[in-house]
């Protein structure tokens, strides 16, 4: 069983060691030859190579699983389109022709905003953020491609666990956060988002496509005082963002239905909503 992983990060590196432990071989594939490093040690099989520059494709194996978790790096000089879009056709090219299933990972923000409204999969896709446009340029891409018919898409709300709660620092100093009252989170913990790419792997029909998430949107500040409280902190202190944070705020704004991965994937969520999730990160901090 030869697993191959683009994006080996924050849900891609848990993907991987869950893999390992599975048996098998996989192979990471990173833009950094100290990563790579860090990869061959733990057993992973590294290879340098960039989804920006095809060339460097080139030699790719063939594998029963291709997990695709390209983040975009705000450090780099290439674009979101680049990235997301042009980089997941480079790497579409230089897969073999053999390739097994492919887990697609797209996010939630290709559905832009709906007013608070739910959405599910059959939802318009109206992104107005240069991200959630170019994700969903890629999502087009693979559809429109010879391996679409073996791809599974998985469209996340916002991924958050161990190390990765924004403004944690800024609630922690006493800041006031800038977050509207009106806003809703969207959220799915790691540990979630790796069951569901492991269940993408051998469960549903093909092609498919899925939300990723906990299924209880929540006000943005709601999480943030749900935080406060378990770390023992004070009230936050909220202010309204400014209009350009404020717009932002609303081009996402949007209630997202887990339904059909509850159905069809068949997995449990071990953090059904954000009051789980938090309560568990803030007990492993210690």
């Amino acid at each position: 069983m030869v697993r191959l992983i683009f994006g080996c990060g924050y849900l891609g590196h848990r993907v991987a060691s869950r893999w390992l432990a599975d048996g098998g071989d996989v192979v990471a594939v990173t833009r950094s030859a100290r990563r790579a490093a860090e990869f061959q040690s733990e057993g992973l099989r590294p290879v340098l190579a960039d989804v920006t520059r095809p060339d460097s494709l080139a030699g790719l194996p063939a594998a029963d699983t291709v997990l695709y978790a390209i983040g975009y790096d705000r450090q780099s000089e290439a674009s979101r389109h680049e990235v997301y879009a042009d980089g997941l056709r480079a790497a579409l090219r230089a897969l073999p022709p053999e390739t097994g299933r492919i887990i697609y990972v797209s996010s939630t923000g290709v559905y832009g905003d709906s007013e608070g409204r739910l959405v599910d999969e059959d939802s318009p896709c109206r992104p107005a953020r240069q991200s959630g446009r170019a994700i969903l340029a890629a999502e087009g891409i693979l559809r429109s491609h010879a391996m679409g018919s073996r791809a599974v898409v998985l469209r996340l709300a916002g991924i958050y666990g161990p190390g990765r709660i924004p403004r944690l620092a800024d609630l922690r100093s006493g800041w006031p956060l800038p977050i509207s009252e009106r806003a809703h989170l969207n959220l799915v913990h790691v540990d979630d988002a790796v069951a569901a790419v492991l269940a993408a792997e051998s469960r549903g029909d093909l092609p498919a496509l899925y939300n990723i998430s906990d299924g209880h949107p929540c006000g943005r500040r709601d999480f943030y005082r749900r935080l406060a409280e378990l770390l023992g902190l004070g009230e936050p202190q909220f202010v309204e963002p400014l209009a350009e944070e404020a717009v932002s705020e609303r081009a996402g704004d949007k209630r997202v239905s887990n339904a059909r991965m509850l159905s069809e994937l068949h997995f449990a969520l071990r953090y059904p909503s954000y009051r789980e999730g938090l309560a568990a990160i803030v007990a492993a901090m210690g």
